[in-house]
């Protein structure tokens, strides 16, 4: 039979170091799970059902929430992507504020154009293009200049796997009536072990977003949205969850779910420990043959409050060898697809599917690159400023809905943008839509293109025009 997608995804064999964390379904054929297709069903007696559980479902959610420490979880089949915009619907009205970093996933923005949601926005601190979390003087400055801010959304850990301070965060949020959400997506995990860093709803957060496909087992675009203490309407939540989510919610979606919660509650820290171990021999041979990677220790001196040992960051620049190439090599040399790249580092997302041989062969790949690749000379850096704040004309739902033009970019001064543009890394736009071009941001939007830094966001790659609102 010609299943086109089947065919090609069955050809594909690699040693898996991005997401899904089940590794090709790795995890579940440890414990004896394979055949699951005659369990997609649909709301049918017995059955239950998503949006009004009151059996099976339900007792799945209650089970997930005393596991994770919430008073409230819900089931997530439209991703995180849905939570948090859920969470979003659920704290703020039309016209309210949300404090939220610069560099927040799109469907935070999503969230906000959908509710009419006006954005204050923070700026990270950046590393060698990565965002090293936020300035805690400054968020709490935020709220003492703009008491109309009525909930903060934090995402933590980021894609490289740098924590906040989420427990300060939350004293901060709270002492002044405020809502903390926290997108959570990189960090399901963390509650199963004290050596990796403290999870949301442990450090006060009223509204956890979870991605549990991207770093425990369930399947994609399964999650969890999880609320604690008295500052959150459930029942408004619930209203949101409906409107966000499918009517006909995979059965397969939940059940990777309760499935996940039983091979935690089972052998969660068993599993968790051997990961840790892994991880652990593994940093300590990269440390023998000279090989940079993230760690608490060596991010320490930028500040950086924690970091989730399971995220690695790894950098060969040292020895003349960009992310991006080594991403590369290691796919096409080694049979290694690791979760991405920038320019200085790769990136791979390691879970309780991964088993020891993972590890010694990305080390063996990782120490052989560095022998037949490796140069002398190190690559120069380039310090490049990513903080630029544009004035903001148009919140981003008026600027969605907005009539757009395309114009030169040279003659777009003064215009307001209709597009993104995005250095990546670090992920922090440039320009949101809604936002005022000035000459200054015309001017750093060339350097970055001279410099060959990756610009998303903008529909004509070439840079040479924009989309601006029409006046």
């Amino acid at each position: 039979m010609n299943n086109i997608i089947e065919n090609k995804l069955r050809s594909i064999d690699r040693i898996s170091f991005h997401v899904p964390g089940h590794k090709y379904g790795r995890i579940y054929k440890k414990y004896g799970i394979s055949n699951i297709l005659d369990l997609d069903t649909t709301e049918i007696p017995g059955t239950d059902n998503l949006h009004s559980p009151e059996g099976i479902i339900r007792e799945s959610q209650v089970r997930a929430a005393n596991f994770f420490g919430a008073d409230n979880t819900f089931f997530l089949v439209n991703g995180t992507t849905s939570g948090n915009i859920s969470a979003l619907l659920a704290s703020l009205n039309p016209g309210e504020k949300v404090l939220v970093p610069r560099n927040c996933h799109k469907s935070v923005v999503s969230g906000m154009i959908m509710g009419g949601i006006e954005p204050v926005y923070m700026m990270p601190k950046i590393y060698r293009g990565i965002s090293m979390g936020m300035d805690l003087n400054t968020l709490e400055n935020k709220l003492k200049e703009d008491i109309q801010i009525k909930a903060i959304l934090i995402t933590n850990p980021n894609y490289y796997g740098i924590c906040a301070d989420i427990e300060k965060i939350s004293e901060i949020a709270h002492k002044y009536g405020k809502i903390l959400i926290v997108d959570e997506a990189h960090g399901s995990h963390l509650i199963l072990s004290e050596k990796l860093p403290m999870d949301a709803l442990r450090a006060g957060a009223d509204m956890v977003c979870q991605s549990t496909h991207k770093t425990l087992m369930s399947f994609t675009q399964s999650s969890m949205i999880h609320v604690k203490g008295n500052r959150v309407d459930r029942d408004r939540l619930k209203f949101m969850l409906r409107m966000n989510q499918s009517t006909s919610p995979s059965y397969l979606l939940m059940n990777s779910l309760d499935t996940t919660v039983s091979i935690l509650i089972e052998d969660g820290k068993k599993l968790i420990d051997n990961l840790i171990n892994n991880l652990e021999e593994f940093y300590k041979k990269l440390e023998h043959i000279d090989i940079d990677y993230f760690s608490r220790k060596k991010l320490s001196p930028y500040n950086v409050y924690d970091y989730d040992l399971t995220r690695i960051v790894i950098d060969m620049t040292k020895y003349g060898i960009i992310g991006t190439k080594l991403e590369k090599i290691l796919y096409e040399k080694y049979n290694i697809q690791m979760e991405m790249s920038d320019t200085n580092h790769i990136v791979g997302v390691a879970t309780i599917g991964n088993i020891k041989d993972d590890f010694e062969k990305l080390y063996e790949a990782l120490k052989h690159i560095k022998e037949v690749y490796g140069k002398k000379e190190i690559i120069e850096e380039k310090t490049l400023n990513y903080n630029m704040l544009p004035k903001v004309i148009l919140n981003p739902r008026q600027a969605a809905y907005g009539q757009k033009k395309s114009i030169k970019l040279e003659d777009s001064i003064g215009h307001i943008s209709g597009e993104y543009i995005i250095p990546y890394p670090p992920g922090i736009p440039l320009l949101c839509p809604g936002e005022e071009i000035s000459k200054d941001l015309i001017n750093h939007i060339k350097l970055l293109k001279d410099n060959h830094i990756n610009l998303t966001g903008i529909k004509d790659k070439s840079l040479m025009f924009i989309q601006v609102i029409e006046k």
